[in-house]
């Protein structure tokens, strides 16, 4: 039998270690260090510190954020993980030249320097325009939604979080009385009366919490000024459906150029909705690539239906931009999907599955403008010619005394809580190509059926999507770690950037 010599991996070498040889080139910490350390302008911390002419030195922000940003390429969002690792791995040692920073400094790094890494993602941004790696001539923008540090339990408006605060008050009521009715019997158990003890402690503290928040703020609104969840742990997030169930979180929305899917824009929202998201992406694009309206006039701009809404076609409209928005009919209209079962035409579903008469059910003679309804009562002309979408309906209306009184009502209506009478809409014709409304949205349609239209929307996906696949599959980071909106967008602006010094790293200078 061969021999072969021992080795152990938990074994301790005692061995000389020059910091720089352990950063080999071609390596990504190689072009990270060269990159923060000859291109970039660092000077933009420089305000933050007042020890010109006492006080203990601070930690170069040079070395901070290297380790950060390496931290991340691995995967890292802890600061206190970042940290062990600069007492323990070679690379993040020779990286950090062994300055081991505490946790705490590499955290308030992170938290406190958004405005500063805002400016070095710019700058990140136009070396790689240096390089060649950005077109400029297709840019798609959409958004990554990944929770944060808040829960969703603690979510509500103000009304839920009222009720949430007298169920609390509630169960310390029930328990405090639990303990008096103990002590009279004499049957009180010391160990569970501690635990419960503890119990009250975390109630009340749960409440007083609530109720502080309460008297603190006022109704959170979304954008169409209607009443939205709060959250007491971070209001500025939102409570929003994603591909991984409904989280709290933030939307990071990222516009990506289509050459080498490099993000040209990026900035976290705590909204789900992405409607009036896309004119603030298409500011910066032009902000961050220190070019004017021109430059977007000589692209085309993607985006998916998420985007679509009359306001922000007019935008695109008045400024000029070749934009690609497809709508939530735009897959259901695609002759390549005609014979996916889920864009067929359906029959009219059966109403007595879902509880309510169907239109044949009603007598309906549209010469007399008449109907009778299922229970033999007449309905009146609500109207004649009412035009919906692109589509004309005759409209008749129950009586409400009829309809109140009926006792067909379960079976006619949506639910026998519902107010008001039936109504029946007719569908009298559907109006041809040459008599519709010709707006922003019907002039987008027909630009993106076309046959050029869906070749060029088509890309979208192969541009922006891999964006954050790559942030959250490949480099691993699948959430937000901070508070607020401002923290929050500062990170993910480190994300991104972190994606495009890759592209540098692989595309540019390998190139």
């Amino acid at each position: 039998m061969p021999r072969f010599i021992d080795y152990d991996y938990q074994q301790t070498v005692m061995v000389p270690v020059v910091f720089d040889q352990q950063i080999l080139p071609g390596t990504f910490e190689y072009s990270l260090n060269y990159l923060i350390d000859k291109k970039l302008d660092l000077i933009i911390f420089h305000h933050r510190f007042k020890n010109d002419d006492g006080g203990r030195p601070a930690y170069d922000p040079a070395i901070l954020l290297k380790i950060v940003l390496l931290g991340y390429s691995r995967g890292f969002t802890s600061s206190r993980k970042i940290e062990s690792l600069c007492r323990e791995n070679v690379v993040f040692m020779a990286i950090s030249a062994d300055s081991r920073p505490h946790f705490t400094t590499i955290a308030d790094f992170i938290s406190r320097c958004h405005d500063e890494i805002a400016k070095l993602f710019q700058q990140v941004l136009l070396i790689c325009d240096e390089l060649g790696l950005i077109g400029k001539e297709m840019f798609a923008v959409d958004g990554c939604k990944m929770p944060s540090n808040a829960s969703k339990e603690w979510s509500g408006t103000k009304t839920e979080l009222k009720k949430k605060s007298r169920k609390i008050d509630g169960a310390v009521r029930y328990l405090l009385k639990k303990h008096r009715d103990e002590d009279k019997k004499g049957q009180a158990e010391e160990s569970i009366r501690q635990r419960e003890r503890k119990q009250i402690e975390t109630l009340l503290a749960a409440s007083e919490k609530i109720e502080t928040f309460l008297a603190q703020n006022e109704e959170k609104t979304g954008r169409g000024g209607n009443v939205v969840k709060s959250n007491i742990t971070d209001n500025d997030s939102a409570k929003m459906k994603s591909g991984h169930g409904v989280i709290q979180g933030y939307n990071g929305v990222a516009a990506v150029d289509g050459k080498h899917q490099i993000v040209v824009a990026a900035e976290a929202f705590g909204s789900g909705q992405e409607h009036g998201l896309l004119e603030p992406m298409l500011e910066q694009i032009a902000q961050n690539l220190e070019a004017g309206e021109d430059l977007l006039k000589q692209a085309k701009v993607l985006a998916d239906s998420g985007y679509h809404n009359q306001k922000t076609l007019e935008h695109l409209e008045e400024k000029g931009i070749d934009g690609y928005l497809a709508d939530h009919g735009f897959r259901s209209r695609d002759p390549r999907f005609a014979t996916a079962s889920r864009h067929k035409d359906k029959e009219p579903p059966s109403r007595s599955r879902k509880g309510r008469h169907a239109v044949a059910a009603f007598s309906i003679d549209t010469e007399q403008q008449s109907c009778i309804c299922p229970a033999g009562k007449s309905m009146w002309l609500k109207c004649a010619r009412a035009k919906i979408g692109n589509h004309i309906f005759m409209q008749f209306m129950g009586r409400q005394a009829d309809c109140d009184s009926c006792e067909q009502r379960s079976k006619c209506l949506r639910s026998a809580s519902q107010k008001g009478a039936r109504q029946v809409n007719v569908l009298l014709e559907t109006l041809p190509k040459s008599q519709r409304k010709n707006g922003p949205i019907e002039r987008m349609r027909e630009k993106i059926d076309s046959g050029l239209g869906r070749h060029i929307y088509s890309q979208r996906l192969g541009i922006v999507e891999p964006v954050f696949g790559n942030i959250r599959e490949t480099i691993g980071i699948k959430r937000f770690t901070l508070r607020g909106k401002k923290k929050v967008d500062g990170q993910w602006k480190l994300m991104t950037m972190l994606h495009n010094i890759f592209k540098i790293h692989r595309y540019g200078w390998a190139a």
